[in-house]
Parts: C-alpha cells; structure tokens; sequence
C-alpha cells in the first residue's frame, strides 16, 4: 500500500477534483490517495465523488479551515 499526497491548497473546485480523478487513475487499489483542500466547495464535492465511485473515505481538519480527504481506492 502506498500513500500519494495531493496538495489543493489554495485551489476552488472543479480543480480538485479533476487532480483527484486522475490521481486515482494512477494508483492501485487498497493505495491510498490523500486530498490537501482549504475550499468549502472541495471539500464538499471530492469526499461526495468519491463516495459515489465505492471508494473509502475519511476527512481529517488538520487545521482551520485546512481539511486532508483521505481516499482509498476499491
């Protein structure tokens, strides 16, 4: 299993997204992809999506406003 960071710092949706798609894309199942994010609009739609593909999600506030999506590909 290996981790791959993503940093979204600073960037509005849909831009997250579209990293975080094709981040999965390139990592196998059981890898683990995690999404840096500080957009509500991100944070909102990159857990949802993810979801909504079977993939496993867990979200961390790792500071005000700073959130990690940590998603692990099925």
């Amino acid at each position: 299993m290996k981790e791959v960071m993503l940093d979204c710092l600073g960037e509005a949706c849909p831009v997250p997204l579209i990293k975080a798609e094709n981040a999965l894309k390139e990592i196998e199942a059981g890898d683990l992809l995690i999404v840096q994010i500080d957009h509500s609009c991100a944070m909102k739609n990159v857990p949802e999506w993810a979801r909504k593909n079977g993939h496993n999600v867990e979200i961390e506030e790792v500071d005000d406003g700073e959130w990690e999506v940590v998603i692990e590909k099925v």
